[in-house]
């Protein structure tokens, strides 16, 4: 009976083209959506998850704002993760991570630059399961200079010679030290918040030039991401109140709190991150959307069958006369429709791997898409045949209640309440497209207001060079950067020439921050978060900021001096109204008295998706970056290559060992919002898929 059912099903869609063309295409390009979301948010939901990473919490810090504490900072103090230790059994073992930036390495004639890499203690991989491909894990993290690098890294460094017992020259922090190499690790999966190419043992610090000032065990300098592995069988809830309740720092405006590692790039959103994580709220939306299409696409299937009902009531009321029973009818009508969401989840799984690398490209992440991952989706698969199912009852229904005598006749009317539903069914497709459409607009103004509002300051133009001096020479650099200086600006491309340990848009990672400050009324201030970083006195002219009362760094040259310059909102922090009050005023900052020479208009560092904070700007002679204000000649495509090019020409002249690279300020302050644009130009495409 069923082969009979299936043979007559066939047969009808195979003689009704259009009708099954139309739900075919509808159907695999809702199911095609939806599983192409749905993909991107398996993975994202898949971040941190590896053998025994639900017992592993992070800490870090919170800081009170009035009578509350409110996330404040993912890194924590070198002594958080040993203390926490010691003072809590349920805590098996605690690992610190000291995020490096970019690193230069050096091995015979290869020169790499590598960023994503960490200082680590050598209980590492018994935190983070990891396969070491070479070299052993309880041993390779414990002498000083001693380096593991990633199986993609080696084969970099290395090509195919054996990399372990090697020696490796690394320039970081204008130092340069050599380090042994003594384990490979197996390439780590993309979906984890610590993308790690390098590890560094922790045991290195002491002795680091690159970490002068920073090898002393304190409560001072936060610097350091802090993981623990505790007790499967403990109780997370208590174990928290208790970390909470805990005053390492004898200061009550600080404390340390924990939070699951799985639960980090899709919930914690703190400055300092080690990356730039997900957002819930995004994946959520994106599911909702995904649910729409589909249930967009049920809904034509529903309305079409149902109208199409009609064309085949005669059919059935010769069914009936021949003895047909009402099951049966629903039962053949069921199945025609699970036949037809059959051929279309076939089509949309073609549709997926037609369109999958295009869309990994498109959404920057690399997920694959085989039977493996299938069979992680047969329950999203389950979902979309039950929804077959369900979409097809009232259709089924519609058929098998038609009188035979009036179907036969051709009298046959469409009944008030089903025109009802169709009508009911028809808006509800019509207001689900006008909520996207909305949704669509509202993204897309909210992009188009991030990316056109002022920010406080002028980046066109402005090119930062952040090249690397990979010379095993210990001949002071200061001279070779002043030098480069006095040519750069003999160039007629070049306008304005500065240094500076930080520039707008590069993140949090390059500033340092303090929460503790002293005012010149004695008033001494806990609650809240300073940001600082050292510049030339010609930072503030190159980048177009506003000095609402002062003037720059009067030092006649960039060494540092007791001078700082300090933004609008950190005068209102000082509790004062009028910035000329604040002119000429002393400040306690970092143990040393500074005197405010200037105060700047308010100013994005960050991007508008985060606060202005109160910022302090120290005058110094750093090499980190060099900062470059291009005439408007060339501001030509020509011109840009061009300008480079006699920049590149000058740079490698005076530092022939070295590397080059640049970036230009206004993409990459326009790159924090690279998520966001990404999210508004899938929901506009997912909308338009909705609409067809």
């Amino acid at each position: 009976m069923y082969a009979l059912f299936l043979k007559i099903a066939t047969r009808y869609l195979l003689k009704n083209k259009l009708y099954s063309f139309i739900n075919i295409f509808g159907l695999a390009v809702g199911v095609a959506s939806f599983v192409l979301i749905m993909l991107y948010v398996n993975y994202e939901s898949s971040y941190d998850k590896f053998e025994g990473s639900e017992n592993i919490q992070r800490v870090y810090m919170e800081y009170a704002e009035g009578s509350v504490f409110a996330p404040g900072d993912a890194q924590t103090y070198n002594l958080s993760g040993p203390t926490l230790k010691n003072e809590f059994p349920e805590i098996i073992e605690q690992v610190r991570l000291s995020q490096l930036g970019k690193i230069t390495f050096r091995h015979g004639n290869t020169i790499l630059e590598e960023e994503n890499g960490f200082v680590a203690d050598d209980s590492y991989f018994e935190i983070f399961k990891y396969p070491l491909k070479s070299g052993e894990a309880i041993k390779a993290l414990k002498e000083p200079y001693s380096i593991v690098l990633t199986e993609s890294l080696s084969d970099k460094l290395f090509g195919s010679e054996d990399p372990m017992g090697k020696t490796l020259s690394v320039f970081y922090a204008r130092t340069v030290a050599q380090f042994l190499v003594t384990g490979i690790l197996e390439d780590i999966p993309d979906n984890t918040h610590m993308k790690t190419n390098f590890l560094v043992s922790f045991n290195t610090i002491p002795t680091w030039a690159a970490y002068e000032g920073m090898q002393d065990l304190n409560w001072m300098a936060n610097d350091f991401f802090t993981y623990l592995k505790v007790d499967s069988k403990a109780d997370i809830a208590l174990l928290q109140k208790k970390i909470v309740k805990q005053d390492f720092l004898n200061d009550k405006k600080k404390r340390h709190n924990i939070e699951p590692l799985q639960d980090i790039h899709l919930y914690s959103d703190k400055p300092y991150e080690a990356e730039s994580n997900g957002s819930i709220s995004r994946i959520r939306f994106l599911s909702a959307i995904a649910l729409i299409i589909l249930l967009l696409s049920w809904l034509n299937y529903v309305n079409l069958a149902s109208a199409k009902s009609m064309e085949r009531a005669k059919e059935t009321g010769i069914r009936k006369v021949a003895g047909a029973q009402k099951p049966q009818l629903i039962m053949q009508s069921l199945l025609e429709s699970i036949l037809l969401n059959v051929i279309a989840v076939i089509f949309a799984i073609f549709i997926v791997f037609l369109i999958l690398p295009a869309f990994q490209e498109y959404v920057g992440q690399k997920f694959e898409f085989g039977l493996i991952i299938l069979k992680r989706l047969y329950p999203i698969l389950a979902f979309i045949l039950l929804g077959a199912v369900v979409s097809g009852i009232y259709p089924a229904i519609v058929l098998s209640n038609y009188k035979p005598a009036k179907a036969l006749k051709g009298k046959l009317q469409g009944s008030q309440k089903g025109v009802s539903i169709r009508k009911g069914l028809i808006t509800i497709q019509f207001l689900a497209t006008i909520i996207l459409l909305v949704g669509t607009l509202i993204v897309g103004k909210q992009i188009k207001f991030l990316k056109e509002q002022p920010i406080g300051l002028s980046l066109n133009q402005v090119v930062a060079i952040k090249g690397d001096v990979v010379s095993e020479k210990s001949e002071p650099l200061g001279k070779g950067f002043r030098s480069l200086e006095a040519e750069l600006k003999k160039l007629a491309i070049v306008e304005n020439f500065t240094m500076a340990s930080s520039y707008p848009g590069e993140g949090y990672n390059s500033l340092s921050s303090s929460n503790y400050i002293e005012y010149p009324d004695g008033r001494i201030d806990k609650n809240t978060v300073h940001h600082t970083f050292v510049a030339g006195k010609d930072y503030f002219e190159l980048m177009g900021m506003d000095f609402l009362v002062g003037h720059t760094f009067l030092s006649s040259d960039d060494g540092d001096s007791d001078e700082v310059v300090v933004n609008k909102k950190f005068v209102k922090t000082m509790g004062l109204s009028n910035m000329e009050d604040a002119l000429g005023k002393q400040i306690h900052f970092w143990g040393s008295k500074r005197i405010i020479s200037g105060v700047v208009d308010d100013f994005h560092h960050f991007g508008l998706k985060y606060a202005i904070t109160p910022m302090v700007i120290r005058q110094g002679y750093v090499f980190d970056k060099q900062l470059i204000k291009l005439s408007a000649s060339a501001s030509t495509v020509l011109g840009f290559q061009s300008s480079i090019g006699q920049i590149r020409k000058i740079w490698k002249s005076i530092f022939p060992e070295s590397t080059f690279n640049y970036t230009f300020l206004d993409k990459e302050f326009q790159s924090q919002y690279n998520e966001e644009t990404k999210f508004g130009a899938a929901f506009g495409i997912f909308t338009t898929l909705a609409i067809i």
